[in-house]
């Protein structure tokens, strides 16, 4: 992974209070020792997310979840996807169609394991989420594969408007 400058700011879309992308704004790259993502994540996360590691299929936490809401950075917090983007891919990891915020997600071209892939990362930290592929279903075409492990749940609620946020 490239060295990146702990002042670099990076343009992300954060949530508004309704719930959607609020407009976009520029806040600081989230940068952390090794040791610090260390003591701020589980094992199994910290080995995904700063290791480029991959969940074996149908284990992870997500891969079957059904609840509305949003699945944020298990490392930084960023609203990465929501659960009207979710399908089931039937590869045994969450699959989504689009992101929460096309800003909020890195592509990156990955030649390991003697395949070409296109890499998804946090674009708030760079944690490793998983890969993206051109085979999901309209309105995209794209599948966002990604590991349990890279993300926590945010359920959605109804506010005082009566309104899903």
């Amino acid at each position: 992974m490239p060295d990146f400058d702990p002042e670099a700011s990076v343009t992300i879309r954060p949530v508004a209070p309704d719930g959607t992308p609020a407009d976009p704004v520029r806040r600081t790259f989230v940068r952390r020792s090794e040791q610090e993502w260390k003591g701020s994540l589980s094992p199994e996360a910290f080995r995904v997310t700063r290791r480029q590691g991959t969940e074996p299929p149908f284990c992870g936490a997500f891969h079957d979840h059904g609840r509305p809401g949003r699945y944020d950075c298990v490392c930084c917090g960023l609203p990465l996807f929501i659960s009207d983007a979710k399908f089931d891919s039937g590869t045994g990891w969450p699959s989504f169609h689009s992101p929460f915020a096309a800003e909020n997600v890195t592509e990156r071209v990955d030649q390991s394991h003697g395949m070409v892939r296109t890499e998804i990362l946090c674009t708030g930290c760079h944690a490793h989420l998983g890969h993206v592929f051109p085979d999901g279903p309209p309105p995209t075409g794209r599948r966002y594969c990604l590991n349990s492990a890279a993300l926590t749940f945010v359920p959605r609620t109804s506010g005082a408007d009566g309104k899903d946020h």
